[in-house]
């Protein structure tokens, strides 16, 4: 009757063992009383908002294969008066701002002290949302005078 194959079993599929993940101080604690291999990992920009942050491959890229230490771009003076000017012209505060282009207010306080590395896409919101040329030639001028 074995002979029949009625008895065998075959696995076609096994799922892999993968590393579990413990997100409480007492499992972690248990692991190591058992002896397990633990590994602690945090995330260095969990909850913050990092979008912005590290975003320009090409230009680490870049900086890796020279040899010689630059210094970052800085932020022009002018931009930042700039943007003081266009933000105080039109009334609002630097949260104002910052809630329109969907920063934090503290960026807004480092562009306009100009002791940021420019971000070009929220030097564009910037230019958008204040109406004033910030990059480029003509730095302060409306963007509307065509």
């Amino acid at each position: 009757m074995s002979e029949t194959g009625w008895d065998d079993v075959t696995v076609i599929r096994k799922r892999a063992e993968h590393a579990k993940v413990t997100k409480g101080d007492a499992a972690i604690n248990a692991a190591r009383r058992a002896g397990a291999v633990v590994g602690i990992e945090r995330k260095v920009a969990g909850g913050t908002n990092k979008g912005h942050s590290g975003t320009d491959h090409q230009r680490i890229a870049k900086l890796d294969r020279e040899n010689e230490v630059a210094p970052p771009p800085k932020l022009s003076l002018s931009v930042g008066k700039a943007i003081q000017q266009a933000r105080q012209a039109k009334g609002l505060t630097q949260k104002d701002l910052g809630q329109k282009i969907n920063e934090k207010a503290n960026i807004i306080n480092d562009y306009e002290m100009s002791r940021t590395i420019p971000n070009q896409q929220v030097l564009s919101k910037l230019e958008r949302v204040l109406g004033v040329k910030l990059r480029g030639k003509n730095i302060g001028e409306s963007l509307h005078s065509k």
